[in-house]
């Protein structure tokens, strides 16, 4: 059965670095819940992710966890639930520590990754089989997880044709990838129609590694409105797309929620 294998890579793509990056696009208190669509499956599962303030090392930062499970009836095949956290130093926006867990009928994974930038190295822990630990190098420019780094894309100012370099981390890899503005369109959901920018990022300048050597294709649709929100995330396989459609907004205290 395919859609299950869709979920975990729908999460995980979940696709900024520039040599000037806007502040961190998630603020303490906010949260996004998506709901995941494969074919007759409306509710395949959801993915929520979520800002909070908290101090490392007495340092002020946001950590943002992004959890994930089946739901419905495709739960009771496939039971899968991950969650991840990224910590991000206040002021800087840099990751400091970015963590993992998940577990399904037949695999589970428990790894973290903490950064090093004044040696350039990064320490991966893998806690199920240490024979994986080892210290890797960080490529100039600061890295983020999958999902914020596609999240991260609502705080730029970009028009279609353009495009824009973003260095993404998967595990103990961190790559580059290519995001192309491509056009605005349209796109309903329960919380309303929005005119939105459709993104592609690519694996262009380097060579083409999992889902994108197969020629798989990631979109990702950013509401042209104040609050400037990926309402929806598409990824597309020779046998089919898995859509993460946003369903439920809160705003960071203070701010007014998206209508």
């Amino acid at each position: 059965m395919k859609c299950p294998r869709t979920l975990l890579m729908l999460v995980c793509i979940l696709a900024s670095a520039a040599p000037t990056r806007a502040d961190l696009a998630l603020k303490p208190g906010e949260s996004l819940t998506y709901r995941v669509g494969w074919g007759i499956f409306s509710h395949a599962g959801e993915i929520k992710v979520t800002a909070r303030s908290e101090t490392n090392d007495h340092t002020p930062c946001t950590a943002v966890t992004t959890t994930t499970t089946t739901r419905g009836f495709l739960s009771r095949l496939f039971r899968f639930e991950a969650q991840s956290e990224s910590v991000f130093e206040r002021g800087t926006d840099r990751m400091l520590v970015h963590t993992e867990t998940s577990a399904s009928s037949k695999k589970k994974t428990n790894i973290a990754l903490e950064f090093n930038y004044a040696n350039s190295t990064a320490r991966f822990t893998d806690f199920m089989d240490s024979a994986n630990n080892q210290t890797v190098s960080i490529p100039p420019g600061d890295p983020m997880d999958l999902i914020t780094s596609l999240i991260q894309t609502r705080s730029w100012n970009i028009k279609p044709g353009e495009k824009r370099d973003i260095n993404v981390l998967f595990e103990k890899e961190i790559y580059q990838l290519t995001v192309h503005a491509l056009r605005f369109e349209p796109v309903t959901s329960s919380l309303g129609t929005f005119n939105t920018l459709v993104l592609e990022p690519r694996m262009e300048k380097t060579e083409p590694k999992g889902m994108f050597k197969r020629g798989s294709q990631v979109h990702v649709w950013i509401a042209q409105d104040d609050e400037h929100l990926p309402v929806k995330f598409e990824v597309e396989f020779a046998f089919g797309a898995g859509v993460a459609t946003l369903v439920n907004y809160e705003p960071p205290p203070g701010a007014a929620a998206a209508e």
